[in-house]
C-alpha cells in the first residue's frame, strides 16, 4: 500500500478583477470566496483546501494588487505579496481582456525574486483576444496555461498538473475541511458581497462589516447571528439602509440565504449600520477591521 502523500501551498496572485476568486470556488465546487466585477472585493488571504488523490493543495487567494498609493490599496498589495515566501507555487492570474498593466508589471518584479513553481493563468480566454503569447513580457514560468474560470475550461486540467507538481509532505487538514477561516469571517464576506451586488456604484470600497455575536442553538436548528456594516458617511449609512428600510432588509435576506445553504441550518440574521468617518485612511481603523499587517 502507498502511504506516501504529497502537500504544499499555492497562492493566487493578480491584479483586481482578474479571476482569483472565481478559480478558487472553482476548485473547491462551493462558493467559499465572494466574487464581484468590483475592483478588491477580496480583502484578505483566503484560504482553500483541495484533496485531490493523495495530494493535498492550500490555496491562498489574495487581495488584487494595485498601483496605487493611498492607504488601503497599499495595504492590499503588501498582504498580497506577502504570501509569495510561504508557498511551493505561485499562479499569476492574468486577464485575457486586458493584456498586460502596471500593476502586472509589479507583480512580474516581485516575482523574480521567488523561489517557488510559478505558473502564468491567462484567464478569460473564452472572451478576449490575447493569448500566452502576449504575456511573454512578464519572465519566464514552469508553466503556462489558458482557462475561463468562469466556464470552467481548462481548470480540471490545471488542478491535477499542479498536484502532481506538489512535494512529498503531510496533509494539513482533515479530508472534508474546504477552508480554515471561521464561519465568522466567511458570513462578513458574504455580507459585504450582498451590500456590492445591491448598491451598484454608489458604495464602492468604503464598506466593512463586523459580526457583533453569534449563537448555535442546536436544540432549535437556527444560528444567531448580529452584524455591523460599516461605513464612512452618513449619507452611505442611507444609501445602506434604503427607502422604508428596504435595502438593508434585501441584503440581510441574501446572506441569509447563503449562509443558510453553506451551514446547513436556518440563520437569523439582525444587521445595523454604523458609520466610522473615513475609516479606509485610518490605520486604527484598518486594524480594527482586520485589515492589518498581523492578519493571517
Amino acid at each position: 500500500m502507498n502511504d506516501i502523500t504529497h502537500s504544499g501551498f499555492v497562492a493566487i496572485v493578480g491584479r483586481p478583477n482578474v479571476g482569483k476568486s472565481t478559480l478558487l470556488n472553482r476548485f473547491i465546487g462551493e462558493k467559499l470566496v465572494i466574487t464581484s466585477p468590483k475592483p478588491q472585493t477580496t480583502r484578505n488571504r483566503i484560504t482553500g483546501i483541495i484533496n485531490r488523490g493523495r495530494a493535498q493543495l492550500v490555496f491562498f487567494d489574495t487581495p488584487g494588487v494595485h498601483a496605487s498609493g493611498k492607504l488601503f490599496n497599499q495595504y492590499m498589495t503588501k498582504k498580497a505579496l506577502s504570501t509569495l515566501a510561504e508557498v511551493e507555487a505561485v499562479l499569476f492570474m492574468v486577464d485575457s481582456t486586458k493584456g498586460v498593466t502596471e500593476a502586472e508589471k509589479i507583480i512580474a518584479e516581485k516575482l523574480a525574486e521567488v523561489d517557488a513553481k510559478k505558473f502564468l493563468i491567462v484567464n478569460k480566454v473564452d472572451s478576449g483576444p490575447r493569448r500566452a503569447v502576449d504575456f511573454k513580457v512578464l519572465g519566464d514560468f514552469d508553466g503556462v496555461y489558458e482557462i475561463s474560470a468562469l466556464k470552467g475550461d481548462g481548470v480540471e486540467g490545471l488542478l491535477s498538473l499542479l498536484a502532481a507538481a506538489m512535494p512529498e509532505g503531510p496533509v494539513y487538514y482533515p479530508d472534508d475541511a474546504i477552508t480554515d477561516r471561521p464561519e465568522r469571517f466567511i458570513a462578513q464576506e458574504y455580507i459585504r458581497e450582498k451590500v456590492f451586488e445591491l448598491t451598484g456604484e454608489e458604495l464602492p470600497y468604503s464598506v466593512a462589516v463586523t459580526v457583533e455575536s453569534w449563537e448555535d442553538k442546536p436544540s432549535k436548528n437556527v444560528s444567531v447571528v448580529y452584524a455591523t456594516i460599516h461605513v464612512e458617511r452618513n449619507s452611505q449609512k442611507a444609501i445602506i439602509i434604503g427607502k422604508g428600510g428596504q435595502m438593508i432588509k434585501e441584503i440581510g435576506k441574501r446572506a441569509r440565504k447563503d449562509l443558510q445553504e453553506l451551514l446547513g441550518t436556518k440563520v437569523f440574521l439582525d444587521l445595523h449600520v454604523g458609520v466610522e468617518h473615513n475609516w479606509t485612511k485610518s490605520p486604527h481603523q484598518l486594524k480594527r477591521f482586520g485589515y492589518d499587517d498581523g492578519d493571517r
